[in-house]
């Protein structure tokens, strides 16, 4: 893929800041504006007193405009961590699709909107030495909190294009996995987990966020062995324990 950066209309927020502990991108972090059109996104997204903010917005038709520059921590990430780390504010780029997401309809991306994210992110896994497993969306790293970008979203066409990371999910089928091992494998693929025994309401949460992502067919809060071993598989390839102190 040409990994020239798709053209790009500058559109300042002023929701922005100084990138901290000297940390760079290391991540990309894709989500869904929830909003019921892309101009009431980008008002929101430029509102000083909303305290939001992305590096881009990308337009169902295509468009894509640059509210902050990369080398600044853009406001998108929230309360969350991914690998062990947090600030993820600070360690990555926030790519916001215009989609009015699971509350207000949640239509699928389309193809104009897909083909302007796939040349905006490989300029930027180009500038910075993201790799496919550093792609992550908004629910990876904020289980339970958020469900973005959500089971609709094609993560498979990304991994195909050396953009994201993607094996072909199993058929669920039946049965309850073990929670200790569901854990253990999620938190070494990058999930944030709580401490607790068994299926607790966080540990359900991160099971959903995975199977929105990665058996989108079949969206559950506690996976059965075929889905753990998906994790399993997924983790043993492409463990996030990786980033930077």
């Amino acid at each position: 893929m040409d990994a020239a950066m798709t053209a790009v209309t500058d559109d300042p927020s002023p929701n922005f800041g100084e990138r901290r502990d000297g940390l760079g991108v290391e991540l990309v972090v894709l989500h869904y504006t929830g909003m019921d059109s892309a101009e009431a996104a980008l008002a929101r997204l430029k509102d000083p007193s909303a305290e939001v903010s992305a590096h881009y917005l990308v337009w169902p038709g295509g468009e894509v405009r640059r509210l902050v520059p990369e080398e600044k921590r853009a406001w998108h990430a929230g309360a969350g961590a991914w690998g062990g780390r947090g600030d993820m504010n600070s360690r990555s780029v926030g790519i916001e699709l215009a989609n009015p997401g699971h509350e207000l309809g949640y239509p699928p991306f389309p193809e104009p909107q897909m083909a302007a994210l796939e040349r905006l992110l490989a300029g930027i896994m180009e500038r910075h030495g993201v790799p496919p497993e550093g792609v992550i969306g908004h629910a990876c790293m904020a289980p339970g909190r958020k469900s973005d970008p959500g089971e609709k979203f094609d993560w498979r066409r990304l991994a195909r294009r050396g953009l994201a990371v993607w094996l072909d999910p199993p058929v669920p089928g039946e049965g309850v996995a073990d929670p200790e091992e569901f854990r253990a494998a999620a938190a070494r693929f990058g999930y944030s987990v709580d401490e607790g025994e068994g299926w607790t309401a966080e540990l359900e949460a991160v099971c959903r966020a995975f199977t929105q992502r990665f058996v989108p067919g079949a969206v559950a809060d506690r996976a059965t062995p075929a889905v753990l071993a998906h994790l399993q598989a997924l983790a043993a390839r492409w463990p996030a324990l990786t980033l930077t102190a």
